[in-house]
C-alpha cells in the first residue's frame, strides 16, 4: 500500500526554514527546528529535500539571491539607481529590533561556514560578490553620467559598499537605535558624492 503523496508549498517551506536558519544559523538549527517551522515530518522533509538540511539551507540562501536579482532589475529600470541603493541602506535603520538582531543571512552564513562547509561558504560568498558587482555597476554608470564625482574606481566604491553592508549588520546588533544607525549609514553613504 502506498503512502500519502506529499503535497506542500515549496516556496513557503523554504521561507519558513530560511527564517529559522536566519535566526539560529546553519549549525545550531536542528531537524526538530525545521519540522516545527515547516510543519513537515522528518520523512516528508527528507523526501522533499533529498540532500537534507544542507539542500534546504542552500535553497533558503538562494532565495535571498533571487531577492537581490530583483533589486538589480529595479536598479536597471530606475532613473536614480544610486538613490535606490542609498534607500536600501537607509531602510536598515527603520527595521525592528528582531531584524537588527538577525542581521544578514548571507553575511552570517559566509562567516559561520568558514572551515565548516566549503560548498555553503562558497555559495554565500558568491552571493555577496554578486551584490558587490551590482553596486559596482550602478556606481560605474553614475560616474559616467556625472551623478557621482568621487574619483575612486567604481570597483573600490562597490567594495566599500559591500564592506559596509557586512559591517552594519554587526553594528546594528550593538546599536539598534534608529537615530544612531541613520547617522552611521549617512556617514558611510557620503562617499557616493
Amino acid at each position: 500500500m502506498r503512502g500519502r503523496p506529499s503535497v506542500f508549498d515549496s516556496d513557503s517551506v523554504i521561507l519558513n526554514a530560511q527564517e529559522v536558519f536566519w535566526k539560529k544559523g546553519y549549525s545550531a538549527t536542528s531537524l526538530q527546528d525545521l519540522q516545527a517551522a515547516t510543519k513537515m515530518g522528518s520523512g516528508s522533509l527528507y523526501n522533499a529535500f533529498k540532500g537534507g538540511k544542507k539542500e534546504l539551507f542552500l535553497k533558503a540562501i538562494r532565495q535571498r539571491r533571487e531577492d537581490f536579482h530583483k533589486f538589480r532589475e529595479e536598479l536597471a529600470l530606475s532613473d536614480a539607481p544610486i538613490e535606490k541603493i542609498k534607500d536600501f541602506f537607509r531602510s536598515l535603520a527603520d527595521s525592528d529590533t528582531e531584524s537588527h538582531l538577525k542581521g544578514c543571512i548571507i553575511a552570517n552564513s559566509a562567516t559561520e561556514m568558514s572551515y565548516v562547509d566549503n560548498d555553503l561558504e562558497a555559495e554565500a560568498l558568491q552571493i555577496l560578490k554578486d551584490v558587490e558587482e551590482m553596486f559596482t555597476e550602478a556606481i560605474r554608470k553614475a560616474q559616467e553620467s556625472g551623478v557621482i564625482r568621487n574619483p575612486a574606481s567604481a570597483k573600490i566604491l562597490g567594495r566599500h559598499l559591500i564592506t559596509f553592508w557586512n559591517g552594519i549588520h554587526v553594528t546594528r546588533r550593538m546599536y539598534p537605535e534608529r537615530k544612531e544607525l541613520s547617522q552611521l549609514i549617512e556617514m558611510q553613504l557620503d562617499i557616493l558624492i
